[in-house]
């Protein structure tokens, strides 16, 4: 069919470049080793932080849930969508988080979404660093608001905005709890700081601290203690959760607002029955496991220390997401693919999901990594990467 020769142009120019890739398909569970083209591998790409998206007690729970409550839920929320266990599993994700309440979305994305494009207009400003995920960024096209961006975990600039908006009604800043490609931590009580200063609101989006990050994994705002001084704290369950989904914690009038004004709420079918029992059951893992934790953060300082140790740049990382920077999107590209020759599955990321000139290959280990694993996995990096001479 014609037409869509301009984007059969810029695919053959990522071609020639090196960085198109194709979707890997899995032919396993999402463990620490996965299957791929008939082939066991170390799954180093996966972000289920925890182990829990193969539990036994989820996978019973799921279970449980289709055959008393069937396969789907046939609406919207606000129609006839909304299931008892969808506001048991809020009341219990908001006393986890301690928080007045949540509201469930399909995912993190829409999360962010939902929340950005509704409670600001054009009376109002958000004040965004500058690294912040995908979906804040498109949260924040869809606001009427006004908008401004800081440099990167930078105090001064964010300052700077916070001082030139002060004629606005309301000012919201935002920020990733862990940045996702390079795994630090936001600074969040210097932030908090400032925004108390200047009277502003806060928004943190923990996707990746979520389960990680504070006690039994409650994220970055109880990690330094700061509960109850933001304002909104969007998360996700499907990385160390385990499963599907994005929420809004925050105040019952931001919960109430959105029922009413969010238009990724609105508009999608609710959370099946099996995704909403494995996630209220994955609260009380972490509740009831914190060993979990531990291992995944043990296993962090160990796979971080051993590419250290090759030589290898693992950037500023505070966290189980380890960056391995080589620069080049093609050099990425192909330490990916010679470390699945290798045994080991990480995925290369190059422009436009990190800038030009910083690709890396993206690692996570989880709690189900053994040290056998890890050392067999810097194994691989060690051979590959000096074949590509990213080290000597």
């Amino acid at each position: 069919m014609k037409g869509f020769e301009y984007l059969e142009e810029e695919l053959q120019e990522m071609r020639d470049e090196g960085v198109f890739r194709s979707l890997v398909p899995l032919q396993s569970d999402q463990g620490a080793k996965v299957v791929i083209d008939g082939k066991e591998v170390i799954q180093l790409s996966s972000n289920n932080y925890l182990g829990l998206t193969t539990h036994p007690r989820m996978k019973l729970e799921a279970v449980r849930a289709v055959d008393q409550f069937g396969a789907g839920t046939g609406s919207v929320r606000t129609i006839a969508g909304t299931f008892s266990m969808h506001e048991q599993f809020e009341k219990k994700l908001a006393e986890f988080k301690h928080t007045e309440a949540t509201l469930v979305l399909q995912s993190g994305f829409t999360a962010n979404q939902a929340i950005l494009s509704s409670i600001l207009t054009k009376e109002d400003v958000v004040i965004s660093d500058e690294l912040n995920h995908a979906s804040i960024i498109d949260g924040i096209r869809l606001t009427k608001a006004a908008r401004k961006i800081y440099k990167h975990v930078d105090m001064k600039s964010l300052e700077t905005a916070l001082k030139e908006t002060q004629d606005y009604r309301k000012r919201l800043v935002v920020t990733d709890g862990v940045f996702s490609m390079d795994g630090n931590i936001a600074p969040l009580p210097e932030i908090v700081e400032l925004a108390e200063k200047y009277d502003a609101l806060i928004m943190v989006d923990d996707a990746h601290a979520s389960g990680v990050l504070g006690r039994n994994g409650r994220g970055t705002v109880d990690h330094f203690d700061l509960n109850g001084r933001v304002h909104i704290q969007v998360g996700t369950l499907s990385k160390a959760i385990g499963v599907l989904g994005g929420y809004i914690a925050s105040t019952q009038a931001v919960r109430d607002y959105l029922i009413h004004k969010g238009r990724p709420f609105l508009f999608s079918t609710s959370h099946p029955p099996a995704v909403t029992a494995a996630c209220s059951e994955a609260i009380d893992i972490l509740l009831e496991e914190p060993e979990r934790i531990e291992r995944l953060w043990d296993n962090t300082k160990y796979f971080k220390a051993g590419l250290e140790k090759l030589g290898f740049n693992t950037g500023h990382s505070d966290t189980p997401i380890t960056p391995v920077v080589v620069g080049d999107g093609a050099k990425a590209h192909q330490l990916s693919d010679k470390l699945l020759q290798y045994g080991v599955f990480a995925q290369g990321i190059a422009f436009p999901t990190v800038q030009k000139g910083k690709a890396r290959v993206r690692t996570i280990v989880t709690a189900d990594h053994t040290k056998e694993l890890l050392d067999e996995a810097l194994v691989a990096f060690e051979k590959a990467g000096k074949e590509l001479g990213i080290i000597s």
